[in-house]
């Protein structure tokens, strides 16, 4: 089953958003992330729906972060994603009639019910000043290693 790397991806984003005073353009984002400039702007667009991001046209045009970067948590892109499956594992389903499945499947949601909620208090914690500290503090280290 494909992971789901959207959060990932919109994470990368904005940290090298938020590193720049001007615009950037979808081409220099699917560049940065490894991807094509047309899933930049789809994926840009759902965070402008969420009021987290603008676009500007013209030759200085790009995205911006217009959210501020201390209240943004993990849990409110994940929602701007469209709250996308936290696992790539599942229940089965094949035989909903059958005893057996009933039993694991009913094990298994209350394992992934009892996951998912975690990770989504964890994700309230965590926000995008977080995320670009950390970022500082790395790129502070990995400078001074190389002087």
């Amino acid at each position: 089953m494909k992971r789901d790397s959207r959060l990932s991806s919109v994470l990368h984003a904005l940290l090298h958003m938020a590193e720049h005073d001007e615009a950037m353009t979808s081409e220099a984002l699917a560049q940065c992330m490894g991807t094509h400039p047309v899933v930049v702007r789809r994926t840009m667009g759902l965070l402008r729906k969420a009021g987290l991001v603008a676009s500007e046209r013209g030759h200085d045009g790009g995205w911006r972060i217009t959210a501020d970067l201390e209240t943004v948590t993990l849990r409110h892109l994940h929602e701007a994603l469209g709250e996308p499956a936290i696992f790539a594992i599942g229940n089965r389903n094949e035989t909903p009639d059958c005893l057996v499945e009933q039993s694991v499947n009913a094990a298994l949601d209350e394992a992934f019910a009892e996951a998912e909620a975690l990770l989504l208090k964890h994700f309230d914690h965590v926000t995008l000043a977080d995320l670009s500290a950390d970022f500082s503090r790395r790129h502070a280290e990995h400078r001074a290693r190389k002087e």
